[in-house]
């Protein structure tokens, strides 16, 4: 029977590299792999994924189940991210768009993108080996049963590297963001494995961007702002919708509603005039519909990265900009990042 796989362990963000010395026992630091989280299950026989929201991903990734079953030395629990990685050799990058397309219902398509984008297994933690349980042992332990464990084993399954050195964590998190990586990991070397708890440090890129407020959706209660639709303008003068901003509270969005009204575009019979947003897979079933107000306000947001022209997750609002015009809120302020081979970083 297959390992009863944990809820993972979580990290709590940190605005910077956590100091080893004000943390007993001392941390051990990792490159933050922007992938899917995924508990690896051989028990020999069978392999099952687990991810983070406790939906299988097995089916999904049918060239990692067969090559954790023809290369795992022995049954074992493996903690690690799913990634996926695109570019030509000597400029790989993670790629989270070609990651998401792999959670598809059809199995001939997974079978296609199994081979067009195939994807690799970053290990970082090792919770059983087998009949042995090492969730109560230290992280220190269990990392070097890790690397014990997967020493001599090839592509796609990889060991994270590791650091005890600060210094190397701030580089690291300054260099591998071109791979598409988003950050640091700091881990309690002294600590046991906690089953969703936050005991581990995550340290993200994180940024500012002036941008144009262009819509809002209608909370899901039906009562003021649910999120804030925000764009940015590229060099030919066009809009494009990069994001949103949500996490407002109750009094806050119902006083954005009025806040925000006389921007609100309206059609010759005064009705607000309403748009759609593109739909994804996971917007399939969800109202994307949106007031459409007039790109005149701008803001301050903060964001960790952009992909293609859309940042990656939602944004945090930081405050309103009246002193900048909102023609003036182009791409061109985000931050270049210094491109980064994928290879490098798994060497």
């Amino acid at each position: 029977m297959p390992y009863e796989i944990p809820a993972p362990m979580l990290a709590k963000s940190v605005p910077e590299v956590p100091d080893p010395e004000r943390i007993a026992g001392g941390l051990s630091y990792e490159p933050k792999w922007d992938g899917f989280r995924a508990l690896v299950s051989w028990d020999g026989t069978d392999v099952e994924i687990g991810s983070r929201g406790a939906k299988p991903l097995t089916r999904y990734f049918p060239e990692l189940v067969e090559a954790f079953a023809r290369l795992l030395p022995e049954p074992c629990l493996l903690d690690g991210e799913v990634v996926v990685a695109t570019g030509e050799p000597g400029a790989q990058r993670l790629d989270w768009e070609a990651l998401s397309q792999r959670i598809h219902p059809a199995a001939s398509r997974v079978a296609l993108l199994s081979e067009q984008t195939p994807a690799q297994f970053i290990a970082f933690d090792l919770l059983a080996r087998g009949d042995r349980d090492l969730q109560t042992e230290p992280f220190a332990e269990r990392r070097a049963q890790l690397v014990e464990l997967l020493a001599d084993v090839p592509h796609p399954v990889h060991v994270t590297r590791t650091s005890d050195d600060p210094d190397v964590a701030r580089r690291w998190l300054a260099e591998f963001e071109g791979a598409g990586l988003d950050g640091v990991v700091a881990k309690p070397l002294a600590q046991p494995y906690a089953p969703n708890k936050r005991t581990m440090f995550k340290i993200k890129h994180a940024r500012t961007a002036d941008v144009v407020a262009l819509g809002y959706r209608i909370h899901k209660s039906g009562r003021g702002v649910g999120s804030l639709l925000v764009g940015l303008y590229d060099a030919s003068g066009r809009l494009h919708g990069v994001g949103g901003v949500a996490a407002w509270s109750d009094q806050r969005r119902l006083e954005l509603i009025d806040e925000l009204a006389p921007l609100v575009e309206r059609n010759e019979e005064g009705e607000a005039v309403t748009g759609e947003t593109d739909r994804s897979r996971f917007s399939a079933s969800k109202d994307v519909s949106f007031v459409r107000l007039r790109p005149e306000r701008v803001l301050e947001v903060r964001y960790d990265q952009l992909e293609g022209m859309r940042f990656r997750h939602t944004v945090q609002f930081e405050r309103w900009r009246p002193d900048r015009d909102a023609r003036s809120c182009t791409f061109d302020q985000l931050e270049a990042v210094t491109a980064y081979d994928l290879a490098a970083v798994l060497d």
